[in-house]
């Protein structure tokens, strides 16, 4: 029987300071039948010099002018050829075995329709130092449960850990375009709205790389974002519902709702009051966003906004101080090993 080809599709933008470990960690997988496929999606450093340096029979290079993640991903897919489809950001790293761990994975009752995931773990630059930590997404789940968790318990799964057919990649359709946040949230509910179910490989691992607020991730108060967000979370309500319209599948929504709902009170009104519109529909209202206890002695002094400033700036204050460390020690450790194999 012949061995699955694999593509490992990478969208780049500026990402000359990680795309090295990102392409290497694609090379080294030990499954051998893949291909990779890098879209620089306009970038203005030295990105497409990098991976350039990567080129070869299974490591191709396209260029583009700067259209976004999304844009970039379907680029990517439309070059591809593989019967599985691994995502791939630009600063995240893949086990060498992740491939091959998720392909073994599968059972003979397996169709192409059974969505592989692993485990995940997040990092600043070591990522030898990750610390897997298992959440109740991590197992075998029907795509009514996946979402029903993900949504209801405030979790989530990076890019990294799907391995994905492309039957099943066809029929969820392209990644959507008009999202500049949580775009790939929003394109693996319609992978899991297509498929039959999550087979999870607990010993297949991924790394998902912590860079704060220069992070796709992070929505800070970019209007945009937000206005992404918010029709994201409308279309997630929309899939679930569409497997099943129940009491808990609306109690999960509306909880889904409620933990976003910081994002926009209270400097978005118009936003404020879509979203509450929204819970209407779902047989619920949204309750005043609270501030952590830490936080909350800073409301009747200096106001609500200030309060929230503190709560999300600090944070990421420290964050930013522990990754700078965890960057210094990496060098370090990178100059010792070189050493050592000199």
């Amino acid at each position: 029987m012949r061995r699955p080809l694999v593509s490992i599709l990478i969208p780049a933008h500026n990402a000359e300071k990680w795309i090295a470990r990102t392409v290497q960690s694609a090379v080294g997988q030990t499954w051998d039948r893949k291909e990779i496929i890098v879209v620089d999606d306009g970038s203005t450093d030295n990105t497409p010099t990098v991976v350039r340096s990567f080129e070869s029979d299974s490591v191709r290079l396209v260029r583009q002018e700067r259209s976004g993640a999304a844009a970039a991903r379907n680029r990517a897919f439309e070059h591809s050829r593989g019967d599985y489809i691994q995502w791939l950001d630009a600063d995240d790293l893949l086990a060498p075995d992740k491939i091959e761990l998720q392909l073994s994975g599968l059972c003979e009752v397996d169709g192409p329709r059974v969505l592989l995931s692993s485990s995940w773990a997040q990092f600043y630059h070591r990522s030898q130092r990750a610390n897997f930590i298992p959440t109740a997404l991590w197992q075998d789940l029907s795509p009514v449960e996946w979402l029903l968790r993900k949504m209801g318990e405030h979790l989530h799964m990076p890019p990294t850990t799907w391995l994905v057919s492309r039957e099943l990649t066809e029929a969820a359709g392209p990644w959507d375009t008009r999202l500049s946040f949580d775009d790939d949230g929003e394109y693996f509910c319609r992978v899991l709205v297509e498929s039959e179910g999550t087979r999870f490989v607990g010993n297949s691992r991924s790394y998902y790389r912590n860079t704060g607020s220069t992070s796709l991730s992070f929505i800070g108060d970019s209007p945009r974002k937000k206005e992404s967000l918010l029709l994201s979370m409308k279309l997630h309500i929309e899939y679930l519902r569409s497997l099943e319209d129940s009491e808990r599948v609306r109690r999960a929504c509306l909880a889904y709702v409620q933990t976003w709902y910081g994002n926009f009170y209270p400097e978005r009104p118009d936003l404020v009051a879509e979203l509450q519109s929204l819970a209407a529909q779902l047989q619920g209202e949204l309750e005043t966003p609270r501030l952590r206890w830490k936080y909350r002695w800073i409301q009747p002094i200096f106001g609500w906004k200030s309060a929230k400033w503190a709560q999300r700036a600090l944070p990421q204050l420290k964050a930013s101080c522990l990754r700078e460390w965890d960057e210094a020690m990496f060098k370090v450790e990178v100059r010792q090993d070189l050493q050592a194999h000199t």
